[in-house]
């Protein structure tokens, strides 16, 4: 279970595809028809909580086996990827928004304001940010297990962004028109478009400054946390 690269190679399928069937309509339908909604809703949240120890663990106690080794300059990478993956992540989860766990259960935010703040930017902030964190990991760790890792979470987050535009169409109907029309998945995709334009009252100082003071805090503690610097030196 634990130990070799097959044992996270099973894990991160079971992660990540167990997000997508589990959250698939058929699949959903059947869950909630047995279990009711909070009922489907408290086993996915333990699955894949369970699957994502599993993944961890997995991932912490495999062997180390070295495939590529990159150049140096490519560890500044990381440096500024993720100090835009931290406010994109940051500002998602504080942004409300119909693409969320649950956004497409609550009221409309009406047609004169359906997508504020970061979702002018992109619909998935979040995805984005755990694309880019995948993203910038993939070009400093040239590991098998590492590249296992981080191309699953990669898989993940942009699979998820059009599973779940998939979900809302059909479980919203003509409320997800108007988030349609005046978002993107591609970031600045709407604005470069002129389909919509930069909301930057709904965006806030705050959430850039938050999510930056987050990104340096976690910059400081890597070594705690993970073992290495995630400093270039």
């Amino acid at each position: 279970m634990f130990g070799t690269l097959d044992a996270l190679f099973a894990a991160t399928v079971l992660f990540v595809g167990g997000h997508f069937l589990l959250s698939s309509q058929p699949v959903r339908q059947l869950g909630v028809k047995w279990l009711g909604a909070q009922g489907f809703t408290t086993c996915y949240s333990l699955a894949m909580s369970g699957t994502l120890l599993w993944l961890m663990l997995a991932y912490s106690t495999a062997p180390f086996r070295d495939v590529w080794q990159p150049p140096v300059v490519l560890y500044w990478v990381p440096v500024v990827l993720n100090a835009i993956a931290f406010v994109l992540v940051f500002a998602g989860v504080t942004t409300r928004s119909p693409t969320m766990v649950g956004g497409d259960k609550r009221s409309p935010l009406g047609p004169e304001d359906p997508a504020p703040g970061i979702l002018r930017v992109t619909r998935h902030p979040f995805l984005w940010g755990t694309t880019l964190w995948s993203l910038s990991h993939l070009t400093v760790n040239g590991d098998a297990a590492s590249m296992v890792l981080f191309v699953g979470i990669l898989v993940l987050s942009l699979g998820g962004m059009w599973h779940i535009d998939q979900r809302r169409m059909r479980s919203m109907g003509a409320a997800w028109g108007p988030i349609q029309l005046t978002t993107s998945t591609i970031p600045f995709a709407a604005i470069a478009s002129r389909r919509t334009s930069m909301d930057w009252r709904g965006l806030g100082l705050w959430r850039p400054v938050g999510g930056l003071a987050l990104y340096a805090a976690f910059m400081h503690l890597h070594p705690w946390l993970i073992g290495v610097s995630a400093m270039p030196y």
